[in-house]
């Protein structure tokens, strides 16, 4: 007969594991039905710009170069 052991490391690497797993999931999936849902025309696409939330006058750039 032989006895498996599971010492404390290995228990909190194989929870991780699981853990990482599902959120993996959960976030591929949620991406994944954003994007069908754009398709379909069900919702607007998400633009992600980055400066649009910036305001920069043409005044405040530094044209002397």
């Amino acid at each position: 007969m032989h006895f498996l052991y599971f010492d404390p490391g290995l228990g909190a690497m194989i929870i991780q594991a699981i853990v990482a797993a599902v959120a993996g999931v959960v976030l591929f999936s949620k991406n994944l039905v954003h994007k069908i849902k754009v398709f379909l025309g069900l919702v607007k696409p998400i633009e992600d710009d980055v400066f649009d939330d910036i305001d920069v006058k043409d005044s405040d750039v530094d044209k002397t170069k």
